[in-house]
């Protein structure tokens, strides 16, 4: 199947049983992961037919028995997991968070998967240091943009590959350093450059397929490549030559999985990202908003590299 079968349909109300949150949603985000999973191509299949979408933002309108927390009329923002591509959604009160005050409910679709992805892998498993080069792929992308705008508070020298003059800028207005066309330029040979020869500290890759083999032919002595998705659509396979002769390490980020391995994470995660917010330091960017009807048509342009930051429908 693919994301220009989809169509939208009745279905039945969301059962809202016990710890859940029914969110009449207002907008929501859409990611990569979306389109390999309408493909049947994610680790997680879920069995046909079934409503995609994974994040959203809106209203409270029912609490299940024993949600204390939050109440009809709340602003919330949620990680859905599924269901996020319709009117209503219901979601497990533990993935719902308030908006921060003065932040839409497009900013608040496009922030509970990338910020958070973002976050945790400069923060918990890079970790980035003030004064290192930072490398990031797609970095006009939702996870791109948000890595760019959290490297810098952390201190470090920010590249930022991207495909196109427009995207080039956005990654700029981010808070690239340096910003690099891989269409038109030998990127690995640019980030030797920029970095004197010393390659990149660190090597935020969302992408796979070729972009990680030649990230290590420009990673430093002890860098760090942090392995955060395939949205080439190919999984990579790693020369173990290159990372014994540099000292590099290869570092996992599933974001996903915190709720189960470390929950406290999540929550710290967020309470961080929710300071940065109100003091104006990171902020989503949007490409557009698309109404529920044209679901195919917003995940087409994603799918296709079209799109900078975060794109959104709006139900």
């Amino acid at each position: 199947m693919e994301p220009s079968d989809l169509a939208v349909r009745e279905m039945p109300e969301p059962e809202l049983g016990p710890g859940m949150v029914r969110v009449g949603v207002r907008a929501a985000g859409c990611n990569f992961f979306d389109i390999l999973m309408v493909r049947g191509q994610y680790q997680v299949r879920p069995p046909f037919p079934f409503t995609p979408g994974a994040e959203l933002a809106g209203v409270v309108e029912a609490v299940g028995p024993g949600v204390r927390e939050f109440a009809p009329g709340d602003r919330v923002m949620a990680s859905a997991g599924l269901g996020a591509f319709a009117e209503r959604a219901v979601v497990p009160a533990r993935s719902v968070y308030r908006l921060p005050e003065g932040m839409s409910f497009e900013a608040g679709a496009a922030f509970p998967i990338v910020y958070p992805t973002s976050y945790a892998a400069l923060v918990f498993r890079a970790p980035v240091k003030p004064g290192e080069w930072l490398l990031v792929h797609a970095a006009a992308g939702g996870v791109g943009i948000a890595a760019v705008q959290i490297g810098k508070l952390l201190g470090a020298r920010v590249i930022g590959t991207a495909g196109g003059d427009d995207k080039l800028e956005v990654a700029r207005k981010a808070g690239a350093d340096v910003a690099i066309d891989y269409r038109r330029e030998d990127w690995v040979a640019r980030v030797q450059e920029v970095t004197e020869g010393r390659g990149a500290d660190v090597i935020y890759d969302s992408v796979g397929g070729d972009i990680t083999g030649a990230s290590l032919k420009c990673i430093a002595w002890n860098g760090r490549l942090l392995v955060i998705g395939f949205a080439s659509g190919h999984i990579p396979e790693v020369k173990l030559n290159r990372v014994l002769l540099k000292n590099i390490s290869l570092v996992g980020l599933h974001w996903g999985a915190h709720a189960m391995h470390e929950p406290a994470r999540v929550g710290e995660t967020f309470d961080a990202l929710f300071g940065l917010y109100a003091r104006g330091a990171v902020e989503p960017i949007i490409y557009r908003r698309y109404p529920l009807d044209d679901l195919p048509a917003a995940l087409e342009v994603l799918g296709s590299r079209q799109s900078y930051g975060k794109v959104v429908v709006t139900p």
